[in-house]
This record gives C-alpha cells, structure tokens and sequence, in this order.
C-alpha cells in the first residue's frame, strides 16, 4: 500500500519557513546546496521559489559516508557541483529526509572540505525523528513518525512526489 503526502502543502511549509527564518537571521543572499538526489530536485524548486539568483549546488556525499568501508560505493557516484565559493557564504543545505543525521553530517563534512561558510541552514521535507547524531533541521516540511515497516520516498523530479509506503507482509 502506498499512501501519497502532499508536496504542495509540505514545499509551502518549507518555503515559508526559510523565508521567515532567513529573514530573521538577515540573510539575503543565501547559497543553496542539495544533497543527491532528493535534495536536488527540492534546491531547484526552492530556489525559484525563493527567487535565488544564484544557481543551487549538487553534492554527492558518498565518499564521505562514516559506512563507506562497510557498504562500498554506489555505482551512481557523480561528482559535486558547487557553482560559488562556501568561504563566508550563508549556505542552505536541503535534504528530502532527515532520519539519524549521518547523511547531514557527510554533507557538512563536505561543504566544509570547499570553505568554511558563515553559516548553514538546515531544511528537510521530512523529518523523522530517530537521530543518532544530535544534528536537527531549522525548518521543516513535515515531521512523522513511522512504524518500522513503514518508509517514506521522495520521488521526482517531474512530477514531484512524495510517498509514504508499507513493507510487504505488513
């Protein structure tokens, strides 16, 4: 069974977060970052959506995954894309899914390998809670809590959608 989130409702959300939060924090000339692949689609969209003249960044951060040893490397590894100096910017990094905080960690570890920023604001669509990492994000599309056999999918990037799944034999 797959049961669909609205992506409107939850790109709304994010977009009015990162105004407010940004706007409070006087910042106007942010750089954008999305973490592959979800996080890509969801800069593009934000981007427009906040009017960035900027154009956003891709990063890849399979190399700087803490269970690279363990799992190897993804056969799809492209390199990052950073079209901007991170040195002193304000950054936005976007993730479609925050779970643990391993995934933000890696991608921080990164950004930080190209400059020190002035700062990084964290938005996710989702966030599902069970950190290992005390790692939170500023702003939120939606937060959820999911029973085990429950997973949630960010699919796109035309149409943008969002799905929340049951496992088989659940």
């Amino acid at each position: 069974m797959t049961a669909l989130l609205n992506i409107d409702q939850l790109l709304d959300d994010l977009e009015a977060g990162l105004k407010d939060l940004l706007s409070a924090r006087g910042i106007d000339n942010p750089a954008m970052i999305g973490i592959r692949t979800g996080g890509v689609w969801l800069a593009d969209n934000l981007s427009k959506r906040l009017g960035l003249q900027e154009p956003y960044g891709e990063l890849d951060i399979s190399f700087y995954r803490d269970d690279f040893s363990r799992i190897g490397l993804n056969p799809r590894v492209k390199p990052s894309h950073l079209p901007f100096e991170t040195e002193d910017r304000d950054i936005i990094l976007i993730d479609d899914v925050i779970m643990s905080g391993r995934t933000i960690r890696a991608a921080m570890n990164e950004i930080f390998d190209y400059g020190r920023p002035a700062s990084v604001t964290l938005a996710c669509l989702v966030d599902l809670g069970a950190r290992e990492l005390p790692i939170q994000p500023d702003v939120v599309g939606q937060r959820l809590e999911l029973a085990s056999h429950q997973r949630v999918k960010l699919r796109g990037p035309e149409p943008l959608r969002i799905e929340l799944r049951e496992q088989e034999g659940h």
